[in-house]
């Protein structure tokens, strides 16, 4: 009997979609077996039965690479985070264990910074949305004095510039800069003196060290002056987390002290200021997964910018999420919109829609930068949300 070959093709093509189908089932059952080892190995630290905890964490580390696919990677910070929690004397140490004595090297967190703006949309998105709002909040003044909460390299405002240099006949912008290092402060007003120069735009540039992050009751409102005319913004992108919420309130009243005509404030949508570890354990677990998803769907696997920012930044904030216990050893106190929202309504803040125009410019720079099926937008609440697989990642609001 003759066999149809293109019955023949057709079966094998089956077969191949079948072993495919089958290859990814026994994939994700391994990623949510592996998960749901981690899960129980953080519930074995919270009960201090730090034995069953050992032994899960060999397991894990033999499942865990931060070379492998995002699972594989997923696990390696996050066993590598729970083995800091172990006692000492405990013989288990996680094999890679250099990121976290990293936690002090500021030159590699801040090159990473630049990677991470590279290949993630959020600092861009966060950027581009809280200058369009600052744009639309000073309404038709020409003379703007933004406060800046920790500019770091500066790279939201050469976008502002350009614009109000396009909008504006003879535009004045001054930037009040607050960071934690003098000489990199001066290196970034240079940047951004130069490039307002390259525009015709006339610029001031006031740097305000802090010698740590509460430093920030002392500086306002001493520190500014405000010419008359000059419409004030205030920025705070992706920095009120790192305050206690009792300090973030003072700020905040400061701030509304000012009266400014838009604060902005971008914040990742996940609450890692749970007073219960587990708690807070899981939700980073979800917070990651999506990251590191969205990192596997839109670079190549063996991207060294990558592996970079998982180490220095991503796995940096996962220790600090997952091995500092008590509040005042942590450093991110990461809410929730709502938790934001509710304080800055409690001090008088009233929310300024974010316009259209915001959100189809954020959709723009995902078409353009990180085409992924991915990634989403949505406006909530006036205010406008980055999410992967329908699960928000960061909200950027603006207030007055």
């Amino acid at each position: 009997m003759l066999m149809d070959p293109s019955f023949n093709s057709s079966h094998q093509e089956q077969q191949q979609e079948q072993q495919e189908q089958d290859q990814e089932i026994t994939t994700s059952n391994h990623s949510f077996q592996m998960r749901q080892l981690l899960i129980r190995c953080a519930h074995f630290i919270s009960q201090s039965d730090f034995l069953s905890a050992h032994h899960l964490l060999s397991i894990l580390s033999s499942n865990s690479s931060p070379y492998g696919d995002s699972t594989e990677r997923l696990l390696h910070y996050f066993s590598s985070s729970l083995s800091h929690r172990l006692p000492s004397n405990s013989s288990f140490v996680h094999h890679h264990h250099h990121h976290h004595q990293d936690n002090d090297d500021e030159s590699r967190i801040q090159s990473c910074y630049l990677s991470l703006n590279q290949i993630t949309p959020f600092i861009r998105f966060t950027h581009l949305t809280a200058n369009q709002a600052i744009l639309e909040g000073i309404e038709e003044s020409g003379m703007i004095h933004v406060l800046d909460f920790d500019i770091m390299h500066g790279v939201q405002w050469p976008p502002l510039m350009q614009a109000l240099a396009d909008r504006f006949p003879s535009p004045m912008l001054r930037i009040t800069a607050t960071g934690l290092d003098l000489t990199f402060l001066h290196k970034t007003g240079d940047r951004l003196s130069k490039f307002a120069q390259s525009l015709g735009l006339r610029f001031q540039f006031h740097p305000l060290l802090l010698l740590h992050d509460r430093d920030h009751h002392r500086v306002i409102p001493a520190a500014l002056t405000l010419f008359p005319d000059e419409a004030l913004a205030v920025n705070c992108v992706l920095y009120l987390h790192r305050l206690m919420k009792e300090d973030v309130r003072v700020l905040l009243h400061k701030i509304k002290a000012l009266n400014p005509k838009v604060v902005t404030i971008a914040e990742k949508e996940a609450n890692f200021n749970h007073p219960l570890f587990m708690q807070r354990f899981i939700e980073a677990l979800n917070h990651y997964s999506l990251i590191f998803d969205s990192l596997e769907a839109t670079l190549p696997p063996n991207s060294r910018e990558r592996l970079a920012v998982e180490q220095v930044w991503f796995g940096r904030e996962i220790d600090d999420v997952v091995s500092g216990e008590g509040n005042k050893k942590r450093r991110q106190h990461y809410e929730r919109y709502e938790s934001w929202e509710i304080m800055l309504k409690s001090l008088g803040f009233s929310n300024i829609p974010l316009s259209p125009f915001a959100l189809s410019q954020a959709k723009l720079l995902l078409r353009l930068h990180y085409p992924s099926e991915g990634y989403h937008l949505q406006i909530l609440h006036d205010s406008l949300f980055l999410g992967w697989q329908n699960q928000p990642l960061f909200s950027v609001s603006s207030w007055h």
